[in-house]
């Protein structure tokens, strides 16, 4: 993860101040793009402690279509959601502020986000019975590899206004070569001290488990991002992390899938990194 270490440097030493939505104020670069070679181990950041739980259970929501924040708790935590009421999440703070002023359903037991990524990944266009991006890639990539049109977009202009979040990461794209699977992901916003890391990580579990159903191997994931920032609330923490040497990269462990049906009866303990020996982690607010 030495690139995220000089992304960082490189906005704290060429970014450009700028007000945001949060009223906090970020400070950042417009395009910036890294590559990670998946055959080189997992790009697992070792500077501060990935939350790769959560990486796993928020990427299995997703894959399951799901919406409701309540449902990622009980894959996160591995209990009934009447259990667990007061557990969080990563997505806890965002149904219970913007889900709520967008008059959401919000109680202990439920707390819906809107057609969030799950919705337009599983069921794009309809409430019931839209286009399932995900199948339909999986079936294409198998019956036409080289195709230059594997994409899934979660960008569902229409259906924007009724998101708690309008998707960070777009839209992303697969390309096979030399029985490779790659995937470049397009991220309009990035939140590069906490946001990021674990989008890396996410998609680079997402590249691993269609390489797996697809009997490819996994080659490169490709990070390209938009307006690439650091919060100023985060400053400290940044210039503590790029103090730091990185690490050598962990192994991914899985189970063997042969269909996205049988990664969603996979639970987050299915997935491990091996050999991941992490800094401390350095705590920063999320904002919201």
């Amino acid at each position: 993860m030495k690139q995220y270490i000089k992304a960082l440097e490189h906005i704290l030493e060429n970014g450009k101040e700028r007000s945001d939505r949060t009223g906090i104020g970020t400070k950042g670069v417009f395009g910036y793009q890294m590559r990670f070679n998946l055959k080189e181990g997992f790009p697992a950041v070792t500077t501060k402690k990935l939350a790769w739980r959560s990486v796993v259970s928020e990427l299995l929501w997703f894959l399951e279509g799901g919406t409701d924040e309540r449902r990622l708790a009980e894959i996160h935590f591995g209990k009934k959601r009447t259990e667990i009421i007061e557990k969080k999440t990563i997505w806890t703070a965002n149904a219970d502020k913007q889900g709520v002023e967008l008059g959401h359903l919000n109680n202990d037991t439920q707390k819906e986000l809107g057609p969030v990524y799950g919705k337009q990944w599983r069921s794009w266009g309809k409430d019931v019975g839209g286009e399932d991006q995900i199948k339909k890639i999986i079936s294409d990539l198998r019956d036409n590899p080289n195709s230059r049109r594997h994409i899934v977009s979660a960008w569902n202009v229409d259906k924007i206004k009724e998101m708690a979040l309008p998707p960070c990461h777009t839209m992303f794209q697969f390309h096979v070569q030399d029985n490779e699977l790659s995937c470049q992901l397009y991220q309009r916003s990035a939140d590069m001290f906490l946001g990021v890391p674990f989008n890396i990580a996410s998609y680079s579990l997402l590249v691993h488990i269609f390489s797996e159903i697809l009997h490819l191997s996994p080659g490169e994931f490709i990070w390209t991002g938009g307006d690439c920032h650091i919060y100023k609330n985060h400053f400290k923490q940044v210039k503590e992390q790029i103090k730091r040497t990185p690490q050598e990269a962990p192994k991914l462990q899985m189970p063997k899938v042969e269909s996205i049906e049988q990664v969603l009866k996979t639970t987050p303990k299915d997935y491990k990194l091996t050999g991941y020996s992490p800094m401390e982690s350095i705590k920063a607010p999320m904002a919201v």
